[in-house]
């Protein structure tokens, strides 16, 4: 139990009026909100933050945590026991930075689930699928043309995708990582930028495969998440019944229309590309690879414009991998060229909440949700940016009714 907290002199958010309240009390009791603008309760421990920003916990909804290093096969081929570590310290940096929810789009086990449940770990709550589903030569792959052996890498912890041919595969595979964990499904149904083989306009797997996965997920009512740049991939993951779309760089009016129609929710990743295209030479990307970076950031902010217009949700989402992490902040401002910071936060939090499935219970201030907050010194509809630099604007991070770090005095 976590005992009670009384918070003064916060100031909240109003995304309807895009503004912040006047200066009010929030108070928390066993890790839960209980109320705003309430009297302390008896023997409540009262935090003064003379005014800070007080907000619900960040959520990003496309990250992997395993990826310690952008030399992909490295972190494949590293003992799961120091992969882990290695996660951990990449969690504890997430935490640090305020978010509190974090859903891994590939790699990420039980173990490290369980690790911060636990109190193993001082990270976000994570959000898994288990690995990304790729056909061989799709985007996971990361063997070479000339490479024939076998892939027995993709079940160690540190590789974020496992080669899965054929429909019963498909099926067995989906079982298995719900069995062990898998909160929802993801499948790499696109050609990637960090894989060697696969055009970025190449459709992967088949219509029928596809479904098998969508059918396996529904039938343990959760959804299917798609790695997709192409509009002719987004379009037809919407087709087949996908519901999380990923990256999107490429979507097209119609196609955002269709996917808005069906429900789903878009998680663009700016920040990804901004940071391969500042340093994926000196880092190892190859020369194909840099070519396809310039094809999906070029897209990137017109995508956003695109998916505003027909009403398609939209999550927030980094994917920065191993030396990019730092990076991270910069998601923010680039979202901001084209959202307000109402949209930005509002899609954080609400579409966020929605893909982790932890409606009412993150992403919100509500009575009853759970405490996870954190407080800047900034205004965020004066400076959205700001927030992107923690180490600078963020003052206190409070998870489940825990203060995990508090920078006021700094």
């Amino acid at each position: 139990m976590n005992g009670v907290l009384h918070f003064t002199n916060a100031r909240l958010v109003d995304l309807e009026r895009q503004a912040l309240g006047a200066p009010t009390s929030v108070s928390v009791r066993d890790g839960r909100i209980v109320g705003t603008g309430v009297a302390p309760a008896p023997g409540s421990e009262v935090i003064d933050l003379g005014g800070l920003t007080l907000m619900p916990g960040f959520i990003d909804c496309h990250f992997h945590v395993v990826a310690w290093s952008l030399d992909l096969w490295a972190n494949a081929i590293a003992p799961d026991s120091l992969a882990a570590l290695r996660a951990a310290q990449v969690m504890s940096g997430l935490l640090a930075a305020g978010f509190t929810t974090v859903r891994d789009l590939g790699g990420a086990d039980l173990g490290l689930v369980r690790g911060v449940e636990d109190g193993l770990i001082e990270g976000p709550d994570l959000v898994i699928c288990g690995k990304g589903l790729s056909m061989t030569g799709g985007h996971t792959d990361l063997r070479l043309r000339t490479d024939i052996r076998p892939d027995a890498l993709g079940w160690r912890l540190g590789n974020m995708g496992v080669l899965v041919d054929g429909v019963d595969e498909v099926r067995r595979a989906c079982r298995k990582m719900i069995k062990e964990g898998a909160r929802f499904i993801k499948v790499m149904a696109n050609g990637g930028v960090s894989s060697p083989n696969d055009p970025i306009d190449g459709l992967q797997y088949s219509d029928d495969e596809i479904r098998a996965m969508v059918e396996e997920a529904a039938n343990f009512n959760t959804y299917v998440s798609a790695h997709v740049y192409s509009d002719a991939s987004i379009r037809r993951c919407v087709r087949l019944g996908v519901k999380s779309l990923e990256h999107c760089n490429l979507i097209e009016p119609e196609t955002a229309a269709m996917a808005a129609e069906a429900g789903c929710i878009a998680v663009p990743t700016l920040a990804a590309y901004d940071g391969l295209k500042l340093e994926g030479a000196q880092l190892g990307f190859g020369v194909a690879e840099q070519a396809k970076i310039d094809v999906v950031r070029d897209g990137g902010r017109n995508s956003l414009q695109v998916m505003r217009a027909a009403g398609l949700p939209m999550a927030f989402g980094t994917d920065l991998l191993g030396q990019l992490r730092k990076y991270g902040g910069l998601e923010f401002e680039l979202l901001a060229q084209v959202l307000t910071p109402a949209e930005i936060l509002g899609g954080m939090w609400s579409a966020g909440a929605k893909l982790c499935r932890m409606e009412g219970e993150i992403g919100t201030m509500a009575t009853g949700a759970r405490a996870n907050l954190v407080a800047f010194d900034v205004d965020p509809f004066a400076d959205i940016a700001a927030l992107g630099r923690p180490e600078q604007h963020l003052r206190l991070v409070v998870k489940d009714g825990a203060i995990k770090h508090d920078r006021r005095g700094e």
